[in-house]
């Protein structure tokens, strides 16, 4: 399918340019933002274009972290051409077989294909950490707002916001102490993003454009507490027992940190479905928000939490808790 009549007058002289004009455009299925990808076929060769509209999305912080990336030896696509001003990058192929989708029809490869992956984050974590800005206090607390602000207010709840910030501060500031130097945090790394190249235990990064230097715990709970698919508890708990087994961390505060950071980004995630229904009309979002509720509650259920839960607990409606009971309200 060449979608060339329907695409923006500018892609025309960008594609031309690269030596791509000449190629089949063929659109590819779209994710929460405001991008759009598309592959490119000339003769035998394939190419990825990404669209990055400004003002809604700007392709510079991918093309840093993806340069940075590749200079630590990490398999990021490589940069073909780019036009940053106009929002366009043309990028290596990494073909079709992305993680998720592999895993959907040959489930015997997952621990084989989780194990590729965890091994990926040791070795992000053996660099140093980038040049990107930090995964501070005032970061966490914006992205767990998300919750009080897009689904409480959702599902018709009159919560204590001042005293949900307060909990997540004094919940995180042992952590916060514990991410000095940091390492380089992707912040979506899971099977959606992540491309089998060759082996089941190589795999190729995508959708880095927002990294931070923070703590090595988010990246893997990212990967295991999964908003989009289910990780078998046994099969996280190998996961994270193969990735403190790698780096030899401390494996108590490890374990600590990884359940306040899963509570930390599962709160972030339902409040992010809730605004791609009401905001973006995105409503399909929603059928995933019970999983991720499954997964913070067992975050908060960790003493790290515990400031935390207290908060969940007087706050949020025990029906709302076990399995989101009721509706949505726009």
């Amino acid at each position: 399918m060449d979608s060339r009549m329907n695409l923006p007058a500018h892609f025309a002289p960008f594609l031309a340019a690269a030596g791509w004009g000449d190629a089949a455009i063929e659109p590819l299925a779209g994710d929460a933002s405001f991008r759009r990808y598309f592959r490119l076929r000339k003769g035998g060769a394939t190419a990825m274009l990404m669209d990055a509209p400004p003002p809604h999305e700007d392709p510079r912080p991918f093309l840093a972290v993806a340069q940075w990336l590749e200079a630590g030896g990490m398999r990021s696509p490589r940069v073909l051409a780019q036009d940053a001003a106009a929002g366009l990058v043309l990028l290596e192929d990494f073909g079709e077989r992305r993680m998720r989708d592999h895993l959907d029809t040959h489930p015997a490869d997952e621990r084989a294909v989780y194990e590729g992956a965890v091994d990926a984050l040791v070795a992000l974590h053996r660099l140093p950490p980038g040049p990107f800005a930090p995964y501070d206090s005032a970061v966490y607390a914006r992205e767990a707002g998300l919750l009080t602000e897009w689904f409480a207010p959702a599902r018709g709840l009159a919560v204590d916001a001042a005293g949900y910030d307060a909990a997540w501060d004094e919940a995180l500031a042992p952590l916060l102490s514990r991410q000095t130097p940091g390492v380089t945090v992707l912040r979506d790394y899971h099977a959606e993003n992540l491309m089998l190249l060759g082996s089941l235990r190589e795999q190729g990064l995508l959708d880095f454009q927002d990294a931070l230097v923070g703590h090595a715990a988010y990246d893997l709970v990212s990967l295991l507490q999964d908003a989009r698919r289910d990780v078998p508890p046994d099969l996280e708990e190998a996961m994270l027992a193969r990735y403190l087994a790698a780096t030899g961390v401390d494996e108590a505060t490890f374990r600590a940190d990884y359940a306040l950071l899963g509570a930390q980004r599962n709160a972030k995630i339902v409040g992010i479905f809730v605004r791609l229904w009401q905001r973006d009309g995105k409503p399909r979002y929603l059928d995933l928000i019970p999983r991720v509720w499954a997964q913070l509650e067992r975050d908060l259920a960790d003493p790290a939490l515990a400031p935390v839960a207290r908060w969940f607990a007087a706050n949020i409606p025990a029906d709302v808790r076990a399995g989101l009971g009721g509706s949505f309200s726009a």
